[in-house]
């Protein structure tokens, strides 16, 4: 461990979050990640700390972004369907 290095995010408090609201399984690989972190770093494998923040916040981002994504085709299947709701009423 380089001397005087900052202990790296675990994100953990981000990959419970992603867990609960977002997409579960993402949010379940990204808390296996962050709660590896500390015990990496205070065994001295710091480049392994890295590592496991770098991975925990991959997967939590990825799980926010399947979370959006989810939303917004959610957001545009209702107004296609509203939409041809509207044009199926005019053409009759």
């Amino acid at each position: 461990m380089p001397p005087g290095s900052p202990r790296p995010k675990n994100w953990l408090v981000e990959s419970i979050l992603v867990t609960l609201f977002c997409c579960l399984p993402f949010g379940i690989v990204a808390i296996i990640n962050a709660a590896s972190v500390n015990t990496k770093y205070d065994a001295g494998d710091y480049a392994g700390a890295q590592e496991a923040s770098a991975q925990a916040g991959k997967w939590v981002k990825y799980g926010l972004y399947a979370a959006i994504a989810q939303v917004a085709l959610g957001i545009i299947l209702s107004v296609m369907g509203v939409f041809g709701g509207m044009m199926s009423g005019l053409a009759s």
